[in-house]
């Protein structure tokens, strides 16, 4: 358990920055021990030195899982000296994690799903269900602009949320900046200096060529560029939200589900606006497969094309081996299909 605060990171004034990043981890969790994922970095030894203060007031515990990927030669030996920095905050519940990480979906992916994997089975094994990431408001704003310039929808691009459990961010809406000074405050008094991950530079990795993207156009569209794309992300969030109850309402309404099957009678649905018929197709693709939703842009555009613009078009294939088709005006997905659509 985390020691009194008198003596976590050697200091007992603080900040004003600092406070504020305190109170943010407070605010963001409920009643109950958390689990702190720590690379190493600035980011996350900030949230867990602003953890360390804040929840042992509150009688809270923390727990943090250092993850090592194992991507570089001294990855052990930088997971070793996290732990080191945080059992010095006063944290004794510290564990080291070393992942074996894919190539499923690019070595960025492939690293978060490790991460994430691992962060979930420690909170398992101790019966934990708040997971604290350092994401900040320069994090959210990339992933913004990456989904835009990949055509995202409303859900996608409004990115990450505060609070997603197990998953909870509480310095989102902090900028980058703001928490490093933070992270370097706790650090000098132990005379040691966060990690900085040379992969964070090399332009090899996506998210390093966003950031290089969105710091140049910050440059020449000025300061507010991105406080702008956070914003527009919480207010897409809102929207999403909106139109989701709005399509799982319609879904709960005019859907008949049966055993490999589930359709509507196109006239219910036609009137809807379009942003909710095509998340009822998604819906109803979703409740014959039953697992993650794999419909991409071009499925849900044919058989949203079924119900706003028909000319009699035969049956679409759709992954999970999911036929869509309109016979006598109805619409219905069927499982037993296989092959998947061809876009045109």
């Amino acid at each position: 358990m985390a020691r009194s605060n008198a003596r976590c990171c050697g200091v007992t004034r603080v900040s004003p920055e600092a406070q504020r990043l305190r109170r943010s981890v407070v605010d963001c969790i409920e009643a109950a021990p958390v689990i702190v994922g720590c690379s190493g970095g600035p980011d996350s030894l900030a949230l867990v030195a602003s953890a360390a203060w804040a929840l042992p007031s509150v009688g809270h515990e923390v727990h943090v899982v250092i993850v090592d990927h194992g991507l570089q030669a001294d990855s052990a030996r930088i997971a070793d000296n996290a732990g080191d920095i945080v059992r010095q905050w006063g944290i004794d519940n510290v564990v080291i994690e070393r992942v074996q990480v894919g190539s499923q979906g690019g070595p960025e992916a492939a690293a978060r799903t490790a991460r994430r994997a691992a962060l979930v089975n420690v909170a398992s094994q101790r019966g934990i269900d708040q997971i604290l990431l350092a994401h900040t408001r320069e994090d959210q704003a990339e992933t913004v602009l990456l989904r835009l310039a990949r055509g995202s929808g409303a859900r996608s691009i409004a990115s990450m949320t505060t609070c997603d459990p197990p998953w909870h961010r509480p310095f989102l809406d902090v900028p980058r900046d703001v928490v490093h000074r933070v992270a370097r405050e706790y650090l000098e008094p132990l005379g040691v200096e966060a990690w900085d991950d040379p992969h964070n530079h090399d332009p090899e990795f996506t998210r390093v060529r966003v950031r290089g993207a969105m710091m140049l156009m910050e440059d020449k569209l000025g300061p507010g560029f991105v406080p702008g794309l956070v914003r527009s992300a919480h207010l897409l969030a809102d929207d999403a939200d909106a139109l989701e109850a709005w399509a799982q309402g319609a879904f709960d309404r005019w859907i008949h589900v049966t055993n490999g099957e589930c359709g509507v009678d196109v006239e219910a649905i036609a009137g809807q606006p379009r942003a909710v018929r095509t998340r009822l197709i998604r819906l109803m693709h979703q409740a014959l497969l039953e697992s993650e939703d794999y419909l991409d842009f071009d499925h849900v555009q044919h058989v949203e094309a079924m119900i706003s613009t028909w000319k009699g078009q035969g049956p679409a294939q759709l992954p999970g081996a999911i036929t869509a088709r309109v016979e006598y005006g109805r619409l219905t997905f069927h499982c037993g299909s296989s092959g998947e659509m061809s876009a045109t």
